[in-house]
């Protein structure tokens, strides 16, 4: 069997890296800010017809890249792609990253967010990683396994809801992205995207 190259996710991961890198290091401060809201997937962009931001808000990022989350970030992407196929895990992402910031441009509308929730900056990779991380939880074969993986991620996602503090509307994309992740993988027949291990047994 050919082995299956990984190209999109390390083509993302480098590209957010490179946005993040010329974002925080070269544009000034004003500028910078600009930016991030004109890409961000807040209320008062989407309620303005950009839904552009759809896009670009997973290309930027509110803070300098660290390491190890992009390395992470790197790993769960690229075992997806390695194992179920580019399509697979870049519809597992958007499927997050979209699905969860109309969810929570939805609820922002129904509580009548005030005027610094809608306009605040919402951008990065973070509610696609969950879905794909939800997304490959699921994928796992059918029994313990997949029920442990599920539980673990859910209660990991749900952990910030459950605190003293009051949540973040991010604290709630993030758990949305996991359950959307999770229900994509769960609702459709895995047929050609099954993984190599799969394949070889």
């Amino acid at each position: 069997m050919t082995p299956r190259l990984v190209r999109l996710a390390p083509a993302y991961v480098g590209t957010v890296l490179a946005g993040s890198y010329a974002t925080h290091r070269l544009l000034p401060p004003a500028a910078r800010e600009r930016l991030l809201r004109r890409c961000s997937t807040n209320a008062d962009n989407l309620d303005g017809g950009r839904w552009d931001t759809l896009a670009t808000s997973a290309l930027l990022t509110e803070g300098p890249v660290e390491l190890p989350y992009a390395l992470l970030l790197l790993a769960v992407l690229g075992y997806a792609e390695y194992a179920y196929g580019a399509w697979w895990a870049a519809g597992a992402f958007v499927c997050g990253h979209v699905g969860a910031s109309l969810l929570v441009y939805a609820g922002l509308r129904a509580v009548r967010a005030g005027s610094r929730t809608r306009s605040a900056t919402d951008v990065g990779p973070s509610y696609g990683y969950q879905a794909v991380l939800g997304a490959l939880g699921a994928s796992l074969p059918r029994g313990a396994a997949r029920t442990g993986a599920c539980a673990a991620l859910l209660a990991l996602g749900a952990r910030p809801l459950l605190r003293g503090r009051r949540p973040t509307f991010t604290d709630v994309g993030h758990l949305a992205a996991l359950g959307l992740g999770m229900g994509m993988s769960l609702g459709i027949s895995l047929g050609p995207w099954r993984a190599r291990g799969a394949r070889a047994a």
